[in-house]
């Protein structure tokens, strides 16, 4: 062998070595480095008391994921004021065992979800380089059917509001918020047009919704209120109309924030057609008309038949909110 075909081979050696040492990284250890994020987003009305919001997303849960259910389980000592769960609880049949043991300790605490596709239906072995052409298709043939009906009656016995292509009021910390969601636009179950009635009549039917607040001290003072959206995947055609429906905040997952990506890059894909560098995190959102601060989760699980990050740590969101 030529000495030019000796470097080949050494580089090509080393380049197979560090993909394999990736690899292994990726799906042996860094898939269960579960991480909080903690951010502060300033949206409440002057002098508000501030709401810790713990956002949950894409935790794929199987039943023998112990690990992920005692960390999720954890997140109860942070006590949170409002849980938000943003889908794609589920990544196998016998998933919602794993999801009643990790939730058991919110019971109580104010929460509510919107569903993910992976809530309907299992995962399957798919080629990973489909992603980079677009957003993967469901196929509703080839996956099985979930226990979606057992999910939703976790969520209602810990307390929680589905808030899937509806509208909701909760009053949290001295601060009115005003909800709405849409269930999955992935697999255009979105109801756009729902929730624009659905915004109408919960404001129509609010008798304090043009008056002040009701301490007489306070007269004077418009009631502390705050809009927010809530969606599985975020794409564009719902976050707009969200932030033109008012929304201060949304909050959505799905996109598993790349899950594999490029150490100063960032994600390789978005399985939507959100621009790469909101994929994940905190930022704004601009409609055009307005802008909302938009937190995507880079959620807590991965497909049973992809068990593997890299440069994306597995995570949940504790969104401190405080006055502007």
């Amino acid at each position: 062998m030529t000495t030019g075909g000796k470097a080949v081979a050494v580089s090509l050696g080393a380049l197979a070595t560090a993909g394999l040492a990736a690899f292994a990284w990726g799906s042996l250890v860094e898939r269960r480095l579960f991480t909080l994020r903690e951010v502060t987003v300033p949206v409440l009305a002057p002098g508000s008391d501030p709401i810790k919001v713990l956002h949950l997303s894409d935790l794929h849960m199987a039943p023998w994921q112990r690990d992920k259910q005692d960390w999720v389980r954890g997140l109860a000592d942070l006590r949170p004021d409002l849980v938000v769960n943003t889908g794609d609880n589920l990544g196998h049949e016998d998933g919602v065992s794993g999801i009643a043991y990790a939730l058991e300790p919110f019971k109580g605490v104010p929460g509510i979800f919107v569903n993910g596709s992976n809530d309907y239906f299992g995962p399957i072995l798919k080629n990973p380089f489909r992603y980079f052409g677009a957003p993967s298709l469901l196929r509703n043939a080839m996956h099985q059917k979930l226990d979606i009906d057992s999910l939703h009656r976790v969520f209602a016995d810990l307390g929680w509001t589905d808030l899937n292509n509806t509208a909701e009021a909760l009053d949290v910390n001295g601060t009115h918020l005003e909800l709405f969601g849409v269930d999955d636009p992935h697999i255009r179950r979105d109801r756009l047009d729902v929730i624009t009635r659905a915004v109408d009549d919960l404001r129509a039917n609010d008798p304090l919704a043009d008056e002040s607040w009701p301490d007489p001290e306070e007269a004077a003072a418009p009631r502390p209120t705050l809009t927010i959206g809530v969606v599985h995947a975020p794409y564009q055609r719902v976050l707009n109309s969200f932030v033109n429906h008012g929304a201060q905040l949304i909050l959505a997952g799905h996109t598993h924030g790349g899950q594999v990506c490029v150490p100063r890059f960032g994600a390789l894909v978005t399985n939507c057609d959100i621009p790469r560098k909101q994929v994940k995190g905190l930022s704004l959102w601009d409609s055009g008309l307005h802008t909302a601060y938009l937190n995507v989760s880079a959620g807590l699980g991965t497909s049973i038949y992809a068990p593997v990050r890299f440069a994306c740590p597995p995570e949940a969101t504790l969104l401190t909110l405080t006055s502007a």
